[in-house]
């Protein structure tokens, strides 16, 4: 092999390393937020503003006031379709349950008992692409006070 075949070979073998390198984000230290993808953040940014569900778009059969839902025992939420797949946060001080359906066509529903994790709220989030339905529970009949959160 002449040396200019070897020179172009050994070239090509380090763009291809540093493609590799580079699409590993080597030397990255965020934690997946698109917000920190750099160059390809934009990308991100195409679908829209806001990934959450406005709370605007969201009835409840409970007391509500403002983007604050009251209930003891139980209370059912209507997601309007929000036109893409999005994530319905729910906070609370206390435990709450909530049950809904899976997104896509998944004959499935989701039921999970939250409780305050270290930052001290009990989160909620559930993905929703379509008009929804989701009921949320207090533990053991008590009161529950579950904000509708934009993050």
């Amino acid at each position: 092999m002449s040396g200019r075949r070897k020179l172009l070979l050994v070239a090509v073998a380090v763009l291809l390393v540093a493609a590799f390198v580079g699409a590993l984000g080597v030397g990255h230290a965020g934690r997946g937020d698109p917000a920190d993808a750099g160059a390809l953040g934009w990308l991100g940014r195409l679908g829209g503003d806001g990934t959450t569900v406005d709370p605007a778009t969201v009835r409840a059969d409970c007391d509500r006031t403002g983007d604050v839902l009251s209930f003891v025992g139980g209370c059912v939420l209507w997601v309007d379709d929000p036109g893409g797949l999005r994530t319905l946060v729910l906070r609370s001080r206390a435990a709450f349950a909530v049950t809904a359906p899976a997104p896509g066509d998944a004959d499935l529903t989701v039921r999970d008992d939250v409780t305050p994790g270290d930052g001290g709220d009990a989160v909620a989030t559930i993905a929703v692409d379509r008009a929804t339905e989701v009921g949320l529970g207090c533990p053991g009949g008590v009161g529950c006070t579950v904000t509708i959160a934009t993050s």
